[in-house]
């Protein structure tokens, strides 16, 4: 198939691509600066020039806190933007892919959510996200689907386990919040499940679906697991409240999604977060490395 990624430039843009690349798939990944999917005319030229069969939007407004003082911003590139894919999609008969987050949940749960759990955003973020959610699906009910993920770090660009590698070589000890429980994802997995689904979009897999690692934990089990994998004390990993870091976006205590619906349509089991880890690891502490000054 003939595929294009957006926001080609972030972490899971840039493993989707190359997932893609690495099944001898025809993809063409744009970052920002080559395409700005707020702009109409901007997504309808480039989808008339490459013609995909399918787009999967990778681009966000990722800036959790930013969005609460910036939410007309975040709703453009969140909310606007995949409705603005999903109309040109539909004007040129390719089918859409379109990520979405935890967010869009309450986080107050106590069992895992499920694709036909109401959402309930606490956050300006949540809202943008649940809004293009939202744009995808009615723009484009019987061609596209919404792929939530959650917790993603990976190879490239910022993420909580690449700070906790840093912090493990500069401190002591480090203060990580054990009060709020969801499931570390390896961006790579979320693309190879994309990939995946790709062939299935507009035939028998649309609407929503859940794509993380199986397994819970709160970010102190996944600081105290990077420290293990990294041959460092875990126990220097002390555990906090989320009271120790007040942040003006509130995150969800509990962000933990349901696999079933992407179990209904006969993909393969989600794989243990720690199994993922220990195979991420090691690249993404090379890549640390490299980066360093």
């Amino acid at each position: 198939m003939r595929w294009l990624v957006t926001g080609a430039g972030g972490m899971l843009g840039r493993d989707m691509v190359d997932e893609l690349l690495g099944r001898g798939e025809q993809v063409t990944g744009l970052d920002h600066a080559a395409l700005d999917i707020t702009s109409p005319e901007a997504v309808d030229r480039l989808i008339a020039a490459h013609l995909p069969e399918l787009v999967v939007n990778c681009a966000a407004y990722t800036a959790v806190d930013d969005a609460e003082h910036d939410e007309g911003r975040a709703m453009r590139v969140n909310g606007d933007g995949p409705r603005v894919l999903a109309r040109a999609c539909a004007a040129y008969g390719a089918r859409l892919i379109h990520l979405s987050t935890d967010y869009v949940f309450a986080g107050d749960a106590r069992n895992p959510y499920s694709e036909h759990d109401p959402p309930g955003p606490r956050t300006a973020y949540g809202r943008t996200k649940l809004a293009g959610e939202r744009g995808v699906l009615d723009e484009l009910p019987a061609a596209s689907a919404v792929v939530r993920t959650a917790w993603l770090y990976g190879v490239h660009g910022r993420s909580f386990v690449r700070t906790m590698i840093e912090l493990e070589a500069r401190r002591d000890t480090v203060d990580v919040v054990n009060d709020q429980r969801g499931q570390p994802t390896w961006s790579a997995d979320v693309a190879a499940l994309v990939a995946d689904l790709g062939s299935r979009v507009g035939h028998d897999a649309t609407g929503v679906l859940h794509a993380t690692n199986s397994g819970e934990a709160t970010w102190y089990d996944l600081a105290r697991e990077v420290f293990r994998l990294l041959g460092a004390d875990p126990d220097r990993v002390r555990p906090v409240t989320s009271e120790a870091f007040p942040r003006p976006a509130p995150r969800p205590a509990y962000s933990v999604l349901s696999p079933g619906r992407r179990r209904r349509l006969g993909f393969p089991p989600p794989r243990d977060w720690r199994t993922a880890l220990h195979e991420a690891l090691p690249r993404i502490r090379k890549e640390t490395l490299r980066e360093t000054p």
